[in-house]
């Protein structure tokens, strides 16, 4: 299964992005699916997921309140929209499906390309 983020890109500080992810299989609304960041020099860092059809999310604690994941069956396409943007934003995104275990975890079967945004002050 290939993973296919979109969505990053330049924006200043306080804006907003919406982050888009779609597996190659089109199974989107069967996997829990994830998204991580890393920023150079810093390790992964869980931002969300998704899972049991849409009806379960779970968020980390740098994004809270800003954050929000969700899915569109009809689409096969997870999304992240990150507002209120800050500079510490700033990292390539990632998303994943199937965890091995904690959703929190990194550690999932399947791995997009990443994409980059870059939130300036």
């Amino acid at each position: 299964v290939q993973l296919q983020a979109s969505g990053g890109g330049l924006v200043q500080a306080g804006g907003s992005l919406r982050l888009s992810c779609a597996p190659s299989d089109g199974r989107s609304s069967s996997y829990v699916m994830g998204w991580f960041r890393q920023a150079p020099g810093k390790e992964r860092e869980f931002v969300a997921a998704i899972g049991w059809g849409g009806s379960r999310t779970i968020y980390g604690d740098s994004v809270k309140g800003r954050a929000a994941i969700s899915i569109n069956n009809a689409k096969h396409t997870v999304y992240l929209q990150m507002n209120s943007l800050k500079p510490e934003d700033t990292a390539v995104y990632n998303c994943a499906a199937e965890p091995f275990g904690s959703w929190s975890g990194s550690g999932y079967k399947y791995w997009g390309q990443g994409t980059q945004v870059t939130v300036s002050s």
